[in-house]
């Protein structure tokens, strides 16, 4: 039996209760969809004589991706706009799409093809006519390559800006960094790729008003997965920037959505005498009728044996994140995993927020979370 399957079924014999949510109070209800990482491309974005310098190492994702965003992606908008069609006569309607960052693949090689790109994405996502704004935060892959942040602040940024005063008049949005309030939720997206983020995101949690407080952010807070090394402030040097981060959203009860492994996660974590919560999506989706696979249920799972799940990645690094764990673990109370990329419905009800994950495109849901603590 390999490593990866023996930890697979033994923590799922280890699975305790998942999330815990008070008592719901029904206060104008809403909805949202949240969608993954997306890394919209085409070969004629990229210079690919710049790309076999550079980046020859991507060249077969950027395939990949140009396929399926010719071939499953709009298959997938087409689940998405029927899900929010379903959704409007619901006691929840819904408000919005929430992207969690590498809307694009970029790694195009010039502002002029990184333009093109983006550009092409936004027509995209319009073309869809899904009736709802369109709101998402920077994934590291919107500014990658030659041209890319300039890109960004013409295409991507902008777009980010109409958008999101689709929904809030008085959103504050002239930078990635922005927030959006609506209902009885704020919702702040933090560029991960800015040091003056967490002193904004400070600055934010201290004014809220509202009753609840979403903070989406590209990369995890709490590692889970194979890549335990992948989330934000994870290095050695910035060790105080992470138990700042991890202490205000902690004190704030927050909801943190992201992306960037591609897999799905939701677990809660103790921080700042409190606790917070994180879900995680991914919507590069290789099938429309595609199924979870690998998955983990409960806290035991929640351990160093997650890099079996991919043995393949820096088998170098393997200790140094079985130790990560081997920390991290006494602090996350509950834990959810699988791989699986699709969509969620996340819910807010009241003091309740919760979401249903779906696989692919399909309109069964295959894990139901509480993210309110």
């Amino acid at each position: 039996m390999t490593a990866r399957r023996q930890f697979l079924q033994t923590c799922a014999a280890a699975a305790l209760p998942g999330l815990v949510s008070h008592a719901a109070e029904t206060t104008k209800p809403f909805s949202f969809i949240l969608l993954g990482d997306l890394h919209y491309d085409s070969l004629a974005h990229h210079d690919l004589k710049w790309l076999q310098e550079h980046h020859a190492g991507d060249l077969s994702q950027i395939q990949n991706y140009s396929r399926l965003t010719a071939e499953v992606m709009p298959g997938m908008f087409a689940a998405v706009k029927q899900r929010i069609a379903s959704l409007r006569d619901s006691a929840a309607p819904p408000a919005f799409v929430l992207q969690v960052g590498d809307l694009v693949e970029g790694l195009c090689g010039n502002v002029e093809l990184a333009v093109t790109q983006n550009r092409e994405a936004v027509a995209f996502v319009a073309q869809q006519e899904l009736g709802v704004p369109f709101l998402f935060t920077k994934g590291n892959h919107d500014v990658t390559g030659d041209g890319a942040k300039e890109a960004f602040d013409e295409v991507l940024l902008p777009f980010m800006a109409s958008e999101a005063k689709q929904l809030d008049a008085a959103a504050s949005n002239t930078q990635a960094n922005h927030l959006v309030t609506f209902g009885e939720a704020q919702f702040t997206f933090f560029d991960a790729y800015d040091k003056a983020s967490l002193e904004w995101l400070e600055a934010v949690a201290a004014k809220r008003t509202a009753r609840h407080l979403f903070v989406i952010i590209h990369p995890p807070v709490v590692p889970y997965g194979a890549r335990a090394t992948w989330h934000l402030y994870a290095g050695e040097r910035t060790k105080a920037q992470r138990a700042k981060l991890l202490d205000v959203l902690g004190r704030q009860e927050a909801m943190v959505l992201g992306g960037h492994l591609h897999k799905f996660s939701a677990l809660t974590r103790l921080a700042g005498g409190k606790r917070f919560t994180q879900l995680a999506v991914s919507s590069v989706v290789s099938t429309l009728n595609q199924k979870p696979k690998a998955e983990l249920h409960g806290i035991g799972c929640y351990n160093g044996d997650q890099v079996n799940l991919e043995p393949k990645h820096s088998p170098e690094t393997a200790d140094l994140r079985r130790e990560l764990y081997a920390t991290e673990q006494k602090q996350v109370t509950a834990f959810e995993y699988a791989d699986a990329a699709g969509y969620a419905v996340v819910t807010v009800d009241g003091e309740r927020v919760g979401a249903s994950v779906h696989a692919g495109s399909r309109s069964e849901v295959f894990q139901n979370v509480t993210l309110s603590v």
